[in-house]
């Protein structure tokens, strides 16, 4: 374990990031850092990250030198729970050895995650739900909290879409791994003759840039529109004009929140996903100018499906990128995606 372990002491240097640690704290003791609230929001939440990654690293520190006495105590009676110790701190290795490859500028932060349903009316709607409980789970599991932003439902089933924000380190990092077309081939519980049917739903995800001075968005460049929110009827529809849209009008953005929550956190929310998505416009305009140097350029397209979901007439899960494939699928539908995102992880690095 020890041998296993040195290389990620050196590469992650728990005495550089203590270090760090130890000057953005003492920055936020002084009487000026709230005075750029943006600013210090950034410090506040590298320090948090840095403290998670550091209490992290140092627990296991702690469990791999255990595990020296713990041998020479055995007689021989502790040879299985020794066993199982060294199994888990090897998955938790592994898991840190993934951790590293997400070293990407906002690799560390929150996600915005979004799923449209492609074409195909009531059974690629019900794929959309089916992604968004698939991915609501993935969350919960991995500590992540979630917030549903915007939700239009579909007409009899699923959704048309929806925007879920996912809060916590390393969320988008993660969830990058998702982007692009899902392909799901089943028997439709939609079709009276139960005939095989191919869905398709978009994953969008979008790092949230708030406080990237990058993107700068002006009251002249939107138009904000607001009306009530949509709901399931009854009780439930809004009956106050909470919900907003929001249309970039130079680019023709149009980003909308109807969480039935205020008026104005529904704005902010907004406002926070149309900067990502502009951000998104001016990487995606940056990769295609590098592509015409290079010669390459391949965009995301509904004939560029990165993984299929085939639950007729055989079960398999497989991301075509990677190749990496399970049988599985029933877990996979529950939330069970680290292996995807890691073989991808792996591939891409």
């Amino acid at each position: 374990m020890n041998k296993k372990f040195n290389p990620f002491r050196s590469i992650f240097d728990l005495e550089k990031k203590s270090e760090e640690l130890k000057i953005l704290q003492s920055q936020s003791e002084t009487s000026e850092f709230w005075d750029d609230h943006n600013s210090a929001q950034k410090v506040m939440k590298r320090i948090s990250q840095l403290e998670k990654q550091i209490v992290s690293w140092n627990t296991l520190n702690i469990q791999v030198e255990g595990l020296g006495p713990l041998l020479e105590l055995d007689d021989g009676s502790l040879t299985d729970e020794i066993g199982v110790q060294v199994e888990k701190l090897e998955e938790i290795l592994e898991k840190k050895e993934t951790e590293l490859l997400l070293s990407g500028q906002y690799d560390h932060g929150d996600a915005i995650l979004a799923i449209h349903a492609g074409a195909g009316g009531t059974d690629s709607q019900d794929w959309a739900g089916m992604l968004e409980r698939m991915y609501l789970r993935w969350a919960e599991d991995s500590g992540y909290k979630t917030e549903i932003l915007d939700r239009t439902m579909g007409e009899e089933a699923g959704v048309k879409s929806v925007t879920i924000y996912v809060e916590g380190d390393l969320a988008y990092g993660y969830l990058k791994c998702e982007k692009g077309v899902h392909r799901l081939v089943r028997l439709s519980p939609f079709d009276a003759a139960h005939r095989r049917h191919t869905s398709f739903a978009l994953v969008e995800v979008l790092p949230d840039i708030e406080g990237d001075d990058e993107i700068v968005i002006r009251p002249e460049d939107i138009e904000i529109e607001v009306y009530k929110s949509s709901g399931a009827g009854g009780q439930n529809v809004q009956k106050n004009m909470t919900a907003v849209r929001i249309i970039h009008l130079a680019t023709g953005l149009v980003v909308t929140c109807q969480n039935e929550r205020s008026q104005t956190q529904n704005r902010e929310s907004a406002l926070k996903v149309l900067r990502s998505r502009l951000f998104e416009l001016q990487e995606q305009a940056h990769a295609e100018e590098i592509s015409d140097l290079k010669g390459e350029f391949k965009k995301v397209e509904w004939g560029s499906q990165i993984r299929s979901y085939v639950l007729h007439p055989y079960q398999m899960v497989k991301d075509h990128r990677t190749e990496y494939e399970t049988g599985n699928t029933q877990s996979v539908l529950d939330g069970n995606l680290d292996a995807f995102m890691e073989a991808y992880l792996r591939k891409k690095d």
